[in-house]
């Protein structure tokens, strides 16, 4: 039995992305980790708009991690840079494809002449309602889920824990550059999330990719716990 069933609550498929890779794609050609995030943020526009022609309702893409902070302060800089860029150049491209873009992750440590471009670029694609792209930057999804049960009033329960984050379930989680692990990355999100996995390094992510990726899972069998549908009709 295969299904395309989604199970996300925003309506449409949720994808989301581990983007990895782009410091290896780099070094394999002798250049600077940050050509290769510069190869990822070309990436991301390709796949930003197959996604749109996909029909993917919900697309969301792990841009930088809280464990991030880590990396040398040069890298760091470099990538907040390219972010802002991004952010810049990007709205218009966004706005003319239906593409409505947020930003999800802590705000308070990012540089602060970022916080005004997030804000302008939410602002003018609030209305795009072809695929909800949702930037997940200075990102960890348990710093989220303790975030959302220490609220004041928080109510330890399924709903009001997920209302409290105020994301999606996942149906498909692809990572790129041949690592298998989640990375804190959408956890509760991810609880009936397909996984996918593929060795190709994101700066060379491209639309046929995408393409296999949903290919693969609209041939799952996504059951959440229950019986396949031929099973349970025959009691």
């Amino acid at each position: 039995m295969t299904s395309s069933v989604s199970h996300s609550s925003s309506g449409g498929l949720h994808a989301a992305i581990i983007m990895d890779g782009n410091g290896r794609w780099a070094l394999r050609r002798g250049l600077p980790r940050i050509a290769g995030h510069r190869a990822g943020a070309e990436a991301l526009r390709r796949t930003v708009e197959a996604a749109v022609k996909h029909g993917v309702g919900t697309l969301t893409v792990y841009a930088f991690s809280s464990d991030n902070w880590n990396r040398p302060k040069e890298e760091v800089g470099a990538l907040m840079k390219l972010f802002l860029a991004w952010l810049r150049s990007e709205v218009r491209r966004c706005i003319d494809n239906g593409v409505r873009v947020t930003v999800i992750g802590r705000r308070d440590r990012l540089p602060r002449l970022m916080l005004p471009a997030i804000e302008e670029c939410e602002s003018r694609t609030a209305h795009g309602a072809r695929l909800h792209l949702r930037l997940a930057v200075d990102y960890s999804a348990r710093d989220q889920l303790l975030a959302a049960a220490r609220r004041p009033g928080a109510t330890a329960n399924r709903a009001a824990l997920s209302c409290a984050l105020g994301s999606p379930d996942v149906d498909l989680l692809i990572r790129t550059g041949g690592e298998q692990r989640l990375s804190d990355f959408l956890l509760w999100e991810c609880a009936y999330a397909e996984l996918y996995f593929t060795p190709r390094l994101w700066p060379d992510f491209g639309p046929e990719d995408l393409s296999q990726a949903l290919a693969e899972f609209h041939t799952r069998d996504r059951r959440f716990g229950g019986l396949p549908a031929v099973v349970s009709s025959r009691g």
